[in-house]
């Protein structure tokens, strides 16, 4: 499935495919689903799953599975089926840098190999958790409070990222956290026949119809494009980035000196394991990180 490897006869030669010519005729031989993909295993189990659905009180019987589509027609478990089961080998990973690049890292999260709805969900909680609020104390005693971002603009590009990704391509979305931004990549490019123009107009185009379904049921995703209204209510359409392989989010944090102009007054609300790191370097200015 490379250039190397698929060749196209052209006239009396054989040229090579190019990525994306294979990647299209691969997409038309599954027919753009991953109902149609075989999993690469077929010793699964949903657990996970039917408790996100008993939690929604979704009636759930025999016949569960086969309701969300997550068979072949041939009676295999299908692709959509894989990334739902308890256990699968998708790695899906939280990056955090010290810079605004991705010279110096400092931390690589690990969010997959299990349910995809459950690695949503904890991702999500990921970045809630490092979502700070600066605050600031007026002169009339009124508290204003900020956050480093906005959380529900976050929480849709990082469920719009993992449902519409290419899974095709068996490449998970990439989640980076910088000094200054954080980075959402999704892989595959824009759908056929929709426009970056079409895209930011939010019109609806379920890559995985089936994910979507699911997410959906689960309360985690609309249908009508309105996860990109929610990001674009609070941020420029410049925040997207667009190429043949991926799709990217950049949201840059808030500027703590929106709520304050005078430093004396500014706070930023720390966390226990914070505020405990903050006392070693006090105590030690030559303490290493791993210390």
């Amino acid at each position: 499935m490379t250039p190397e490897g698929c060749f196209i006869r052209v006239g009396s030669a054989c040229e090579p495919l190019s990525s994306k010519q294979i990647e299209e005729l691969y997409t038309k031989r599954t027919k753009n689903s991953l109902k149609n993909i075989v999993s690469p295993t077929q010793d699964l189990s949903f657990s996970q799953l039917k408790i996100y659905y008993e939690e929604k009180k979704y009636p759930m019987n025999d016949n569960f599975l086969r309701q969300l589509d997550l068979y072949t027609p041939e009676g295999k478990f299908n692709y959509v089926a894989y990334l739902l089961s308890d256990n699968n080998s998708v790695s899906i990973k939280v990056a955090t840098y010290s810079g605004n690049d991705a010279y110096d890292l400092i931390e690589n999260g690990e969010y997959g190999r299990c349910s995809l709805i459950k690695a949503t969900k904890t991702v999500i909680d990921k970045f809630d958790f490092i979502n700070r609020t600066y605050s600031k104390i007026t002169g009339d005693a009124e508290r204003k409070e900020l956050k480093m971002f906005d959380r529900t603009a976050i929480r849709e590009a990082i469920v719009n990222a993992i449902v519409h990704n290419k899974w095709q391509l068996e490449n998970p979305p990439k989640f980076e956290i910088f000094n200054d931004h954080i980075s959402i990549t999704s892989i595959g490019g824009l759908p056929n026949n929709i426009t970056e123009e079409e895209f930011l107009r939010w019109y609806s185009f379920p890559r995985n119809p089936e994910l979507m379904r699911v997410f959906k049921n689960l309360d985690l995703v609309e249908q009508l494009g309105t996860g990109i209204i929610r990001i674009l209510k609070v941020y420029d359409k410049s925040v997207y980035e667009f190429s043949d392989n991926f799709i990217r989010v950049n949201l840059k944090f808030n500027d703590s000196k929106i709520i304050s102009n005078d430093d004396n007054n500014f706070q930023i609300k720390l966390n226990q394991t914070s505020s405990s790191i903050l006392e070693l370097i006090k105590n030690d200015k030559y303490i290493t990180q791993n210390k």
